[in-house]
């Protein structure tokens, strides 16, 4: 493994360089004191920027949503389509079992 070498920067192209993140902060985790607790009951705007990402990603969550609900209105179809041929070839009765369910006849 090569020797690395720490050097300090004084200067930037003119400027200081930033400073330093403290390690201790990092390290908090979710504790209090984060930058996201000063947001709690504010009302958080999204950035202007940013519109055509989420209009894009609305538009594949809709196709998405489409899709899915084709596929299922095809497999009910088709269901209903297997369960008709199958009814006519095996020779289902004429009269339905659980037609007479909602009518009393004594």
């Amino acid at each position: 493994m090569p020797d690395t070498i720490e050097a300090e920067v004084l200067e930037i192209d003119g400027s200081p360089p930033p400073p330093a993140p403290d390690s201790r902060e990092s390290r908090r985790g979710w504790g209090s004191g984060m930058p996201w607790d000063g947001l709690r009951g504010k009302v958080v705007t999204l950035d202007r920027r940013w519109w055509p990402l989420w209009a894009l990603l609305a538009v594949v969550a809709v196709a998405l949503l489409l899709t899915v609900g084709v596929v299922v209105a095809v497999l009910v179809v088709l269901a209903k389509l297997i369960g008709g041929i199958l009814r006519f070839l095996l020779g289902s009765p004429t009269r339905r079992t659980g037609a007479s369910l909602s009518r009393r006849s004594f």
